[in-house]
């Protein structure tokens, strides 16, 4: 670790150098994990092994050679749990930790290959079916497992491979057979056999760096594409903020020039006054939208968690919608239910969502329609229903719903504008009050927005105020009282 310039330390993570000790600390913990994860495979192996080496040579050999495998566990155990809690940010430490894994993998590997020698030696010639199994095991064990850090396979696979060629040319060597002999066959075997483990052990290998590789692409184009996101972020961040001061002011102009307090204007420039205060409201929802797509987005939307009563809430939200209706001759009418349904959540961005979807039931209804908008209570959730008996939305369309930037009509000659952000600002706002929305439409009958959300079975009204009210804190003004 070093120190910055203004005295925070900095990790060993910038530049050529930073990479190598990322994919270190990473394949040092990978090949530690895999170790720790295989532990009582190992302890059930060297127990066979010794029961084995107990049988054909003697229990003395094999328990001192099982006390040499435990000797070895040991020290794997403890340098394995060190590696894993290592925090990776030191290139001494890392270095160290590699020796050290080197010198247990050594160790480990003797331990191993001590048995399968004893055995074979003790077997005399023959074709040493089991102790060449065993070894055979241990090097696909090796193969599969060692990847991680290359030196400790190769150490690994050489011992073995030196195991494996000592077996069978011991045995020629004591007897000297004919090239006919059967020990020669076992020779050409075993040769066939450490070539198929070693080729085992390249493909690993190579299959393993392969995945690293990948992996780093991987993390270099998240980065990259985080880096992107922020920027945009930012971007639209700003750039909002720096629209809304000039907006605000043409907006204030725009009414007073409307409401005739600079005296009366005539009906060409009445008329464009007007115009222009209708798309700079609709610029003004646009900022609105983006800033709070940016905040979901990126997840600075802050929610106030208060209780709500879900009848009162409807019918609000019903009274504040009805003017729009009126302009479009489309009447709302609510259904609240008789018993109190209290949810948590904050109310404003509640309400954001309701006129979301209200105003797209008003818009998309035929002139005289009626919008609906039910309570239902099902189990520990709610369910508010708002049916509308408009157009409908196509099947081919369904998907750009609830699609930032996306329209069910995107064509030039739409007859409903809008920023095409007002249903995924919705269903995000839903989502952050463990809520969620959905849909059922059918082209030319209509469309019904369900929203569902949590109930707080803790919470009643309060008698007197008509408010919501914990259940502890009703009984606490009980007792007061």
């Amino acid at each position: 670790m070093t120190t910055g310039t203004q005295g925070t330390p900095t990790t060993w993570n910038h530049g050529r150098f930073g990479k190598n000790m990322i994919e270190t600390e990473h394949q040092l913990k990978e090949f530690a994990k895999a170790s720790l994860s295989l532990y009582w495979q190992r302890q059930a192996t060297f127990v066979s092994a010794t029961f084995l080496a107990a049988y054909f040579v003697s229990v003395e050999i094999a328990l001192l050679c099982y006390s040499i495998c435990l000797v070895s566990e040991f020290f794997d155990y403890k340098i394995t749990n060190r590696v894993i809690n290592w925090d990776g940010q030191s290139q001494e430490k890392a270095g160290h930790f590699l020796n050290l894994l080197t010198l247990i993998s050594v160790l480990s590997s003797i331990s191993v290959v001590q048995f399968i020698v004893v055995i074979a030696l003790a077997e005399g010639p023959s074709s040493h079916i089991g102790p060449l199994f065993f070894l055979f095991a241990a090097a696909l064990y090796a193969a599969m497992n060692n990847c991680q850090v290359p030196r400790v396979l190769i150490i690994r696979m050489a011992i073995y491979t030196a195991v494996f060629v000592f077996i069978p040319v011991y045995d020629l060597w004591l007897v000297r057979p004919p090239i006919d002999s059967h020990l020669w066959k076992n020779l050409g075997v075993v040769l066939f056999v450490l070539y198929f483990v070693i080729e085992c052990s390249r493909r690993f290998l190579m299959q393993y760096q392969t995945g690293v590789q990948r992996l780093q692409e991987l993390r270099v184009e998240r980065d990259r594409v985080s880096k992107a996101y922020e920027v945009q972020s930012q971007f639209i961040s700003v750039v909002s903020h720096e629209l809304r001061t000039p907006l605000t002011s043409v907006k204030g102009s725009l009414d007073l020039l409307n409401s005739g307090l600079l005296g009366a204007l005539p009906d060409d420039a009445s008329f464009a006054a007007e115009i222009a205060k209708k798309n700079t409201n609709r610029l003004a929802t646009l900022i609105e939208d983006l800033l709070d797509f940016q905040k979901l987005g990126s997840g600075s939307m802050k929610f106030k968690r208060l209780p709500i009563d879900l009848n009162h809430f409807v019918r609000e939200a019903v009274e504040t919608i009805r003017p729009f209706g009126d302009l479009h001759q489309v009447s709302i009418r609510a259904f609240p239910v008789g018993t109190p349904l209290i949810v948590m959540g904050d109310e404003d961005r509640l309400m954001q969502v309701m006129d979301n979807v209200l105003s797209n039931a008003v818009k998309f209804s035929k002139s005289g329609g009626i919008v609906k908008v039910t309570l239902e209570k099902h189990g520990s959730r709610v369910r508010i229903s708002v049916r509308d008996n408009g157009i409908g939305i196509p099947e081919s369309s369904k998907h750009l719903v609830f699609k930032p930037f996306s329209q069910v009509d995107s064509s030039d000659k739409r007859e409903f504008g809008g920023t095409g952000l007002g249903m995924s600002i919705t269903k995000q706002i839903l989502e952050a009050h463990n809520g969620s929305i959905d849909f059922i439409s059918k082209l030319g009958s209509g469309t019904t927005f369900v929203i569902a959300l949590n109930l707080e079975p803790d919470i009643e009204l309060e008698q007197t105020t008509g408010k919501p009210t914990r259940h502890e804190e009703r009984h606490r003004l009980a007792a007061v009282s």
